[in-house]
């Protein structure tokens, strides 16, 4: 089968080069030539675990193709896969001008029957939306189309393995002609036993958002949890551990830190709330979670400050991470970007170091108003605090000794508790962390 894949993001390049991967031939538009000329020397254009591998072999059996034009794509393929960026639209809203672009182009395109596929994230209504735009717009008069909605759930960090063995395959549409053909696209899929949920198109649209939204509950409920664990002296931690053995709770997301970050939990839960009171319905947690979600990133920042006495100005500040989660190249709304924000503004001097997100950053705050480092000891050597702000496994193991000698100033603020609180103070670092203030107790992990 020919698939057609517009939008050669990490969205669309993930899914194209997995369906290739599942036999099928696979052509990838994109409207940014360059990035179509990166993609065709074998580069890929951010960075994800096991993705080179897997567009490597598909280009090179065959499967696998990339092209700015696409008219002639869509021409020869039977399912049209639509994974355009949906960003915020700075009001609370979701900005569809890509998706609309795409609509048009397609009713210029569309010569026979096909399946259009959304996969990007939208909100209710906008898959029928993009038919009627197709379908009253569209060249060839007789030509018909089908539309599903094809939510993905992809963690960035783990793309290519929740694609590839995912929780579940959601499908939503009123053509029971292109169920059929999405089910012959995924499966591989039945294989390994994948749950698949068969919907309408409301249905499934809700489905992305309801997830997103449930998990960045689950995150800004533990950071409250966290923060009044320092007030009372408890370990969050352990209150985490003995909540997610209760298997109607589970353990995920009940990490606490310094907020949520990405490209979909800020702006899906922003898009969700909006929905809700579009309809007049608000969705009061919603909101709670993003409230709770602002604030907790500037509580980091007062934690940095507090642990350098109140003033940073003129002080050295080394930030450890930059991308809003490890294994990933993206700064999308990163609580690094408050806390370099902030402490700028009050006067530090920054030297930051990140293992693959330091180009994206320089995007935001330019090449000069803060230092990259060479690595996590290039950061820290003159510091007056060393913030952990991403997990990236690096920073689990780092040479603390080494660190008391570089360093200005022995302070460590661990947002992402990577580190064991009584080992760091006991070697003559300040250290503050989140949530864990207890005390330590024999046979106490």
């Amino acid at each position: 089968m020919h698939i057609t894949v517009i939008g050669s993001g990490y969205v669309g390049l993930v899914a194209g080069a997995g369906l290739a991967d599942f036999g099928m031939q696979v052509i990838c538009v994109d409207n940014d030539p360059r990035k179509i000329e990166m993609l065709e020397r074998g580069e890929i254009p951010f960075f994800e675990p096991g993705l080179r591998e897997l567009v490597e072999r598909n280009t090179a059996n065959g499967r696998l193709s990339f092209s700015t034009k696409l008219a002639p794509a869509v021409s020869q393929s039977l399912v049209v896969f639509i994974a355009v960026g949906t960003p915020s639209d700075g009001q609370g809203g979701v900005d569809l001008s890509a998706i609309k672009a795409v609509a048009m182009e397609l009713a210029e395109a569309v010569d026979d029957y096909k399946v259009l596929v959304t996969k990007s994230t939208v909100p209710v209504g906008t898959n029928r939306w993009i038919k009627s735009i197709v379908t009253e717009n569209r060249k060839n008069r007789s030509a018909e189309i089908d539309i599903v909605s094809n939510p993905e759930f992809l963690r960035e960090g783990a793309a290519v393995e929740d694609f590839m063995r995912p929780n579940r395959v959601v499908l939503g549409s009123d053509s029971q002609r292109a169920i059929a053909i999405l089910k012959d696209v995924y499966r591989p899929l039945y294989l390994i036993e994948t749950p698949f949920v068969i919907t309408n198109l409301e249905t499934a649209e809700m489905i992305k958002y309801a997830s997103n939204s449930f998990l960045a509950t689950k995150i800004s409920f533990i950071n409250e949890v966290a923060n009044l664990c320092e007030k009372v002296g408890a370990d969050v931690h352990q209150v985490a551990k003995a909540m997610g053995l209760d298997r109607r709770i589970g353990p995920k997301f009940l990490h606490p830190g310094p907020g949520f970050g990405g490209s979909c939990f800020p702006k899906d839960t922003e898009a969700f709330a909006r929905i809700g009171r579009d309809h007049e319905c608000p969705l009061n947690i919603v909101n709670a979670v993003m409230s709770v979600n602002q604030a907790q990133r500037l509580r980091m920042v007062d934690k940095v400050v507090s642990i350098m006495e109140g003033d940073v100005a003129g002080k050295k500040v080394a930030i450890l991470g930059l991308s809003f989660k490890p294994n990933t190249s993206d700064t999308r709304e990163s609580p690094a970007i408050t806390l370099v924000d902030e402490l700028l503004k009050m006067g530090a001097e920054i030297r930051a170091y990140d293992p693959a997100a330091m180009d994206e950053f320089k995007k935001l705050f330019g090449p000069d108003r803060i230092t990259y480092a060479r690595d996590p000891y290039d950061a820290a050597t003159g510091a007056d605090a060393l913030v952990v702000v991403t997990e990236w496994n690096e920073f689990r193991n780092l040479d603390l000794e080494k660190l008391k000698e570089i360093m200005a100033s022995p302070a460590i603020v661990d947002l992402r508790n990577i580190h064991d609180p009584a080992r760091i103070r006991g070697l003559g670092f300040r250290y503050d962390c989140v949530g864990r203030n207890a005390e330590w107790i024999p046979g106490y992990e």
